[in-house]
């Protein structure tokens, strides 16, 4: 069971450990990072086929993570690297999509994505207040936005993808903010992996939300 507490009553010892899972955590999440640009650099040229196959995999390498998580953390941290390079390859076709249409997008997207990132999850790991509602409440309008995005593949319908890219980054900011407190709050180095692998997904998905937004002017 995951050990949570308040960061005030820590001790000196526990505010070392929690300093220490958010140095691993944080390693963690730049080490995926880096495994998924190497994955979206090599599937550049892949079909929406195979990018739909390693978006599978890549889940199950993810979902395995919950099992080994209690049991080896080498393997969960090998999991986590075998999700990253798959995830990127799943990305690739998008990326090399968005980046033939306006190559300045990809790093407009980069950089705001970091700025998104840090404030966002600056304002999570500060805050006092019980951020669990709120993850709920954007658990929730994350089903909500799927379903819309379903239909918008049917329907057309004027400022559409705006609206829904700029509804994605708030409820982005939502988890985000949730999951640097998850962060701030533990103290057992055995959830490191599992928390990166949160962190990284809501980096890649408001990464994905700005380069929508971004290349906007070029579709």
């Amino acid at each position: 069971m995951t050990q949570t507490m308040n960061y005030r009553q820590m001790g000196t010892a526990d505010r070392g450990q929690a300093h220490t899972l958010f140095a691993q955590t944080m390693g963690y999440v730049a080490i995926t990072a880096g495994l998924f640009a190497l994955g979206a650099w090599a599937g550049h040229n892949l079909t929406g086929g195979v990018g739909i196959v390693a978006f599978i995999l890549a889940f199950i390498a993810l979902f395995a993570m919950r099992f080994t998580a209690r049991r080896s953390v080498p393997a969960t941290v090998a999991l986590l690297a075998v999700f990253g390079l798959l995830i990127g390859l799943a990305v690739a076709p998008t990326v090399a999509y968005y980046g033939s249409m306006d190559p300045r997008a990809l790093w407009q997207a980069g950089g705001a994505t970091a700025l998104f990132i840090a404030g966002f999850g600056a304002a999570g790991y500060a805050t006092r207040r019980d951020l669990a509602p709120v993850a709920r409440v954007c658990f929730w309008a994350l089903v909500a936005l799927i379903v819309a995005g379903v239909v918008l593949t049917f329907v057309s319908i004027p400022g559409a993808d705006l609206a829904y890219s700029a509804l994605g980054l708030v409820i982005f900011a939502g988890f985000t903010m949730f999951d640097f407190q998850r962060l701030r709050r533990n103290t057992d180095a055995a959830v490191a992996p599992l928390l990166a692998a949160s962190i990284f997904l809501d980096v890649l998905n408001v990464f994905l939300f700005f380069l929508d937004i971004f290349s906007g002017s070029e579709r």
